[in-house]
């Protein structure tokens, strides 16, 4: 009599922990994960140009949200600030002062600093829906989202070097003092690939996988306990079920862990970019 209600707890939970669940064909048998969640079916629009799927709607969601958040605690700040508005102005003053001042100086940073803003928010935002319920992917996990701000990355702190340097802003990039002419070419090669070829593929590349690891791990803990304590302990009477209580509760720590990750991941990637603009404004290499 109780096994039916645990049942129905145990799937409302999975409902509520941030995994999007593979298909069950019903056949008893474990699914594991597959990277073709990334790319679900479209929603709306389907066939136009304007089509729309799963992952595409929340990055539209994640966007509005955090332009909502960002308005509705600026607009009346008090000089005794509340609880929500001190927590926004100590995310905002680690963004401005520890990333961004920290990183450009005073003067710099308030030139860049609304763009820097915009990543660091953006990629936190977009991260984040990887560990909330209904939305359970991380939209940073498609290549093409952190391709984009890599490429704006890449473009300002390339824009940034040639107005204050002009076209010698390749050299001081390239050429680095002291080396010996005999190996001054092989050095120049490996500074250009290593500044603008490798940069925008390391900010891509590390965002993406860490966001598709993330998601995998979260998905392959709570299928499993899906499978283990559900299919197996309650369907199928096995024993073996209650290795579903060790995978659920591996998945709850990996939430934890995840949330972690989406916030260094949007610190890492929003410093990078102040670091890559403060090299391309120094004087030297």
């Amino acid at each position: 009599m109780h096994a039916p209600i645990l049942e129905s707890i145990l799937s409302l939970l999975a409902t509520l922990v941030p995994f999007v669940a593979a298909d069950d064909p019903g056949d008893g048998e474990f699914h594991g994960p597959s990277i073709d969640e990334f790319f679900p079916d479209p929603i709306l629009f389907a066939g136009t140009p304007f089509e729309l799927n799963r992952v595409l709607l929340i990055r539209l969601l994640a966007t509005a949200v955090i332009v909502l958040i960002l308005w509705l605690g600026t607009r009346r700040l008090k000089l005794v600030p509340s609880r929500g508005q001190a927590a926004l102005e100590f995310i905002i003053d680690f963004v401005r002062t520890g990333i961004v001042i920290g990183t450009l100086g005073e003067k710099e940073g308030k030139r860049f600093m609304p763009l820097l803003f915009t990543i660091f928010f953006l990629t936190l935002a977009l991260n984040m829906t990887g560990t909330i319920p209904g939305l359970q992917i991380a939209s940073t996990g498609l290549i093409g989202q952190a391709l984009i701000m890599a490429v704006i990355a890449y473009v300002t702190f390339i824009y940034a070097g040639i107005r204050k340097h002009g076209l010698k802003f390749f050299k001081n990039a390239t050429v680095l003092p002291g080396v010996p002419l005999v190996i001054a070419p092989v050095i120049a090669v490996l500074e250009a690939l290593s500044t603008f070829i490798i940069r925008p593929i390391t900010l891509t590349l590390r965002l993406t996988m860490n966001m598709v690891a993330g998601h995998m791990l979260l998905t392959l803990c709570f299928l499993a306990t899906n499978f283990f304590f559900v299919t197996l302990l309650f369907g199928q009477g096995s024993a073996f079920g209650l290795i579903g209580i060790g995978t659920f509760a591996f998945g709850t720590a990996f939430v934890v862990l995840e949330i972690f990750v989406a916030g260094l991941q949007a610190y890492v990637f929003t410093i990078l970019t102040a670091i890559y603009i403060q090299m391309a404004l120094a004087d030297e290499h």
